[in-house]
């Protein structure tokens, strides 16, 4: 697996990179919840965009489980302002993090069909000039509930300014060559790797999906180190770039 870089870059790259973190409430496979290794770990992955699963904690009121006030104090990442109230850091615990370079332009929240509750949230960035969008996306436990789940995400899609569109997320399909078919033909489905169990690497259940607007250059999944602790999914990862 090609190594990440040592430290994060200061300016945006010929290639977009981005991450994808089931961070399960900054929760380790030790039984320790510690948010600021979960920080740690997400500025190892070296993305630009880290979209971000279990973010916040499940009940009451949904209160953050990695703060604001964390991830400003361990790195220049800054929250999209995805939560409907004020204590989550995102909703239905997706939660997206930017580089300082990267725009917000517009942002959705996506009720999905599911026997349990479900959401989307889509953020259209703007990168050096460049608009694109990205989605984060938990899908369901269910097979039935995660391809309504696809078929709703694009189903909006369609209805929106089609832009270089990246999903990606907790997909929770355990299967590598599921087809995932409500994303077909308008998407490839990439699975960078087994990233759970972070101690037993079962099942690639965390995938980026993209147009063809996209052209992929290199994925991985961040396993070693704190990443093996910090959660009972491994971090993936992406480099994409425009064509032309």
């Amino acid at each position: 697996m090609d190594a990440l870089p040592d430290t994060l870059p200061d300016a945006p790259g010929e290639r977009l990179r981005i991450a994808s973190y089931n961070i399960r409430k900054c929760l380790g496979t030790d039984r320790r919840r510690n948010p600021e290794r979960t920080m740690r770990v997400i500025k190892r992955t070296a993305a630009e965009i880290a979209v971000l699963q279990e973010a916040d904690r499940r009940l009451g009121d949904r209160p953050a489980a990695l703060t604001p006030e964390v991830i400003a104090q361990a790195s220049d990442y800054t929250p999209l302002p995805i939560a409907k109230n004020h204590v989550s850091l995102g909703w239905h615990g997706n939660a997206i993090l930017v580089r300082p370079w990267i725009e917000l332009e517009d942002l959705h929240h996506l009720d999905l069909p599911s026997f349990e509750p479900r959401g989307a949230v889509a953020a259209d960035l703007r990168r050096d000039g460049q608009l694109l969008r990205v989605v984060g996306v938990h899908l369901g436990l269910r097979t039935p509930d995660r391809l309504r789940q696809l078929g709703a995400i694009s189903d909006w899609l369609a209805t929106q300014t089609r832009l270089p569109t990246l999903i990606l997320g907790d997909f929770n399909e355990w299967s590598a060559t599921a087809p995932l078919a409500p994303l077909k033909p308008d998407f490839n489905v990439l699975a960078p790797g087994p990233s759970f169990h972070a101690r037993l690497r079962l099942a690639p259940l965390d995938r980026i999906a993209h147009c063809d607007l996209w052209e992929p250059a290199r994925t991985g999944m961040l396993d070693e180190g704190e990443a093996l602790r910090a959660s009972d999914h491994l971090p993936i990862w992406g480099e994409f770039r425009l064509p032309g």
